[in-house]
């Protein structure tokens, strides 16, 4: 009906955090923000892919994963959205909230086995060094911040953080194309 009455072209256009694809074989996750880093992109690839293989491991065993209250999750997704990796999430097991650097090791020790499995472990690990050195959001924040406190305008500033990303974009580009060597890093 949705479609029917034109406010979307087709199901692709219908925004779930996790959904079977329309035209693939395969499960979409929806959930994760755009990460102008090839090497962040991967990383939340091999932690989605690590998550899925040990789900798919548990029920091939006849176990499967706790449900929890939805309205739990959404807060966490909540806490997520509003902070990043900066402020933490409940632990639904401890009930309290947990750095997000602690929550993490946790689940990277879960699926280290699946991300094993899926030869994707260096990738999986890379996922600590978004925690460490902060998402997109948070570097976009702060070059805007120092641009205005350069004395830039607000629509200088903006570009500034434009100009980065692009810069963040090719960023690892050539470590991961065929047939490329990595560029030389400087002594």
């Amino acid at each position: 009906m949705i479609i029917d009455t034109g406010l979307i072209e087709d199901s692709s256009k219908i925004w779930w955090d996790l959904r079977p694809s329309a035209r693939f074989p395969t499960l979409e996750s929806r959930i994760c923000d755009v990460s102008p880093r090839l090497d962040d992109a991967l990383a939340l690839v091999a932690l989605t892919q690590s998550i899925m293989h040990m789900l798919w491991r548990l029920s091939s065993i006849n176990q499967r994963w706790r449900i929890y209250d939805r309205f739990m999750v959404g807060e966490n997704r909540w806490r997520a959205q509003r902070y990043g990796c900066s402020n933490g999430l409940i632990d639904f097991a401890r009930g309290e909230v947990v750095d997000f650097s602690i929550l993490l090791e946790e689940l990277i020790d879960l699926v280290k086995q699946d991300a094993d499995a899926l030869g994707c472990s260096r990738e999986l690990f890379a996922t600590r060094r978004i925690v460490e050195s902060g998402t997109s959001a948070d570097r976009q924040r702060s070059i805007h911040a120092r641009a205005i406190a350069a004395g830039a305008s607000a629509s200088e500033a903006r570009k500034e953080v434009v100009r980065a990303l692009i810069a963040e974009f090719t960023e690892g580009l050539h470590a991961h194309l065929p047939g490329e060597a990595k560029p030389a890093q400087p002594a």
